[in-house]
């Protein structure tokens, strides 16, 4: 048979995809409706995005021989659907060759496997821990569809220049990149300049398909994109939405040119970081098959913020907010958190807690006999708050969304059984200023595909009142911290930069101060390690990017 003639013209379909971790038979079906979608666009190739069959990361689950075998059997199943003289495909799927596993792409046409590549760098850094799991493959030649060497360096491979630079050696024409690249702030201009560094160094146009969804912790935020050999845009997805964009290259004289793709303006900065927060508190419902959410609305500014983005993923029907107040809330909180419940439009219910907390001080009166009250009887109140709202988890299903902040996390202002209690936290990663930023922008705008309503959804009292836990009497945060512009400043230099305590008072920081907050950080790591999972926005969130030791007697200066 004559091998087939190359193409002039080539229609890709780029599934910016949403799969979950461990549901093959799920990632299966939607990889067939994404591939039937693409042959109505008139695509001769789909593309997915990294370890789809798998989704992405699998972590140790990708070592279990029997899930490895499910996604090769989704795999085959695939191919033969591409019998039909549909489009090609290009799939992520673990795969194993005897005692080597590997992260791989596997080409599907003609009703079978017609080879796989490899990805060669392994990223162990961050979020990542890809050498813990997968061997490293061979250097890749092209793939060859409708006649067109393609070149399919995976996510990490395009980081350095070696897999790129064979692949222009080994006659790719045109680039396409599967990723499983996680979000965080300006994320987007970090990939842009990688991608740009590896066209200019090939001269080859490169597509750069990424996966959208949360998967625990991690967003990924899709934004899918091209850029041409001369480095010019070739065409932009949108962010945080699942999509299938066919885009068209043809072939002139100096190579091959992107003439038909979508041209859609991204959302940066606050409005990203609100757009990830809402997309991975929605799939982490979603996907562990929570009916909805209950969370305690205090009238303070995170649990407004946590509320609203609860409505914005999953409806006003879904979200259960509940006041617990004490003798120390007072007449404003009650007022404000109805408000805010009303502008959302959610169920809210009243639960005094004075029976709950006296109850336990009447059971421990003997044990604390002679003993001064202290921040043991405060934290009765919030285990008290969080015993009810687990106990309405457990009794209707919904789970609990816990919302304290970074700030609050960094110096252990939570307590641990009480309001840490919960399922979720889409706070988690964002520090106290940026609430009240957030709070600010949802006020103003409402992301596209929010299920909330328009217009002011946290009162403005909320945002403008000095934060309190409301405690004890007349207590206001700024009794045990600093002002939070300041805190906050300190712990961007500790948590983001591990900056060194003379860096910071060099900065303008009293020396003091600084050294009071790198011991909270390091006294408070018991804690953050029995935390709800919450969404990364920074580049550094508590979890898998800063791995400290609970038992760490380290301190910079002495």
């Amino acid at each position: 048979m004559a091998p087939t003639p190359p193409a002039d013209t080539l229609r890709i379909a780029l599934a910016q995809a949403n799969p979950t971790v461990g549901d093959v038979s799920g990632n299966l079906a939607r990889a067939r409706r994404m591939r039937a979608e693409a042959a109505g666009q008139g695509a001769d190739l789909i593309v997915f995005p990294e370890l789809f069959l798998a989704g992405y990361p699998p972590e140790d689950l990708v070592v279990k021989p029997a899930f490895q075998d499910a996604c090769r059997d989704a795999c085959a199943a695939l191919a033969a659907d591409t019998a039909d003289g549909g489009p090609d495909v290009l799939i992520g799927l673990p795969w194993r060759e005897g005692d080597r596993l590997t992260n791989a792409v596997a080409h599907l046409s003609g009703g079978a496997i017609v080879t796989v590549r490899h990805k060669v760098d392994l990223p162990n850094y961050g979020v990542f821990d890809e050498k813990r799991v997968f061997d490293a493959g061979p250097l890749p030649g092209p793939v060859v569809v409708r006649g067109v060497r393609l070149g399919v360096p995976i996510c990490e491979d395009i980081w350095t220049d070696e897999v790129v630079e064979c692949l222009a050696e080994t006659g790719a024409e045109l680039l396409l990149v599967p990723n499983g690249s996680p979000y965080w702030r300006k994320k987007a201009e970090v990939r842009l300049n990688v991608v740009a560094a590896r066209v200019v160094e090939s001269g080859l146009p490169l597509v750069y398909l990424n996966q959208v969804g949360g998967q625990d912790e991690l967003v990924f935020d899709g934004a899918s994109f091209g850029l041409n050999a001369d480095r010019s845009l070739a065409f932009q997805m949108r962010g945080f939405v699942e999509e299938v964009a066919t885009v068209a290259y043809t072939r002139g004289a100096g190579g091959w040119t992107c003439v038909e793709g979508p041209m859609a303006a991204l959302e940066e900065d606050e409005r990203a970081d609100y757009r990830a927060c809402v997309l991975g508190l929605r799939d982490y419902v979603a996907k562990n098959g929570f009916p909805g959410v209950v969370l305690g609305l205090s009238g303070g500014v995170d649990s407004a913020l946590a509320a609203a983005m609860a409505v914005d993923a999953l409806g006003a029907e879904k979200v259960h907010c509940v006041m617990l107040p004490y003798r120390y809330t007072s007449d404003e909180s009650l007022k404000d958190a109805k408000d805010c419940a009303a502008a959302l439009g959610v169920r809210y219910d009243i639960l005094p807690i004075a029976p709950a907390v006296e109850g336990l001080e009447a059971v421990l009166a003997e044990t604390f006999a002679g003993r001064e009250r202290d921040v043991t009887e405060e934290n009765l109140q919030s285990r008290a708050r969080g015993t009810l709202l687990m106990s309405i988890s457990n009794k209707f299903g919904p789970m609990v969304v816990t919302t304290g902040n970074k700030s609050e996390m960094s110096v252990g202002y939570a307590t641990l059984y009480g309001d840490m209690n919960g399922g979720f936290n889409p706070l988690k990663d964002l520090y106290k200023t940026e609430v009240f930023r957030l709070c600010r922008l949802r006020d103003r705008w409402k992301p596209d595909d929010a299920l909330g309503p328009d217009g002011e959804v946290i009162p403005q009292n909320i945002i403008d009142k000095p934060p309190t836990a409301e405690l004890r009497e007349n207590q206001k945060d700024a009794d045990s911290l600093p002002p939070y512009d300041e805190l906050d400043a300190i712990l961007d230099g500790l948590v983001e930069e591990d900056a060194r305590v003379a860096d910071l008072v060099a900065r303008g920081h009293d020396e003091a101060t600084v050294k009071k907050i790198e011991r909270l950080l390091y006294l408070a790591e018991y804690k953050r390690r029995q935390s709800a999972p919450g969404v990364k926005v920074t580049r550094r969130n508590f979890g898998r990017d800063r791995r400290y030791p609970i038992v760490n007697r380290f301190r910079d200066g002495g």
